[in-house]
């Protein structure tokens, strides 16, 4: 996984983005009608339910854009919050209140939808030891705040990108010529570049986890697009060897059914494809 010092990084690099995107040489509209001069307050409105995410990243926005702008935060990240609720006050220039509002208005709606989602897929595997994990499904751009939304909403992250872990898919596997050779070419890569990554292979049938397994040195089998019958069996044969993680498909209606086969993970690409934004605005008060 990467580090929290290359996290901050990419969280900086979203920041400076959207605002060279939404800013360019100016915020006109503002810089028109409202003094340079001018004080305000306005506040974080809640109009919808779930769990609210990006307090954080908003206070990052506000300081980036203006490190004078003062933040009252009123609930937490990764709260429960309704219609009506205030998470947060800002204070401070107009004209910088303005200059950061869609940004955080647009990082916080989604991130908070992700958090909503992924809290409820959490309660879902509750008791059962089970642990759900995102993917790589992020929008362009703003993986960093999808991955951190996920986090709040009490999920584990996948690797973040490419560079962070090896996983071998089946066209990878295809590819290379077979589960062990692609297994092989991999632990040859790993030592000839000198690189310290947790190897995960999917796996497409039980044969291909036996062929996995005889290989040794993988983290984790992806077991994909598996029954719950075929599931249990490969939990069972896999046993300790290895970590095991279902995926393909698995909604919040067969979720805990999989869960309850044993895997260790579930991955969801729906926790960040398939999300409707929280509704949420920031007033002048």
């Amino acid at each position: 996984m990467i580090s929290q010092e290359q996290f901050n990084h990419e969280i900086e690099l979203i920041i400076a983005n959207a605002i060279r995107e939404d800013v360019g040489d100016g915020d006109h509209s503002s810089l028109a009608c409202i003094p340079a001069s001018a004080q305000g307050r306005a506040k974080l409105l809640v109009k919808d339910k779930g769990i609210i995410a990006g307090v954080e990243f908003a206070k990052q926005v506000f300081a980036h854009v203006d490190p004078t702008l003062k933040v009252e935060t009123l609930i937490e990240e990764g709260s429960a919050v309704k219609h009506g609720d205030v998470v947060f006050y800002v204070e401070g220039a107009s004209q910088s209140i303005l200059k950061s509002e869609r940004l955080v208005l647009n990082a916080m709606q989604r991130m908070s939808a992700i958090a909503t989602k992924t809290k409820k897929f959490v309660d879902l595997l509750e008791g059962t030891g089970t642990k759900i994990l995102d993917t790589r499904k992020t929008t362009p751009g703003i993986r960093a705040l999808e991955k951190w939304a996920v986090k709040i909403g009490g999920g584990e992250n996948h690797r973040f990108a490419l560079y962070d872990m090896i996983m071998l898919k089946d066209n990878h596997i295809d590819f290379a010529g077979g589960v062990t050779k692609a297994i092989e070419k991999t632990k040859q890569y790993l030592k000839d570049t000198n690189r310290d990554l947790k190897i995960i292979v999917e796996a497409r049938d039980l044969n291909e986890i036996q062929e996995i397994l005889n290989c040794g040195g993988v983290y984790r089998i992806l077991i994909d697009n598996f029954n719950y019958e075929q599931t249990r069996k490969a939990v069972e044969l896999i046993g300790d060897q290895c970590l095991t993680e279902s995926s393909g498909g698995i909604n919040e209606h067969t979720l805990r059914k999989y869960a309850e086969c044993g895997v260790d993970y579930i991955s969801s690409g729906a926790l960040t494809h398939s999300v409707y934004n929280m509704d949420l605005s920031l007033k002048a008060v």
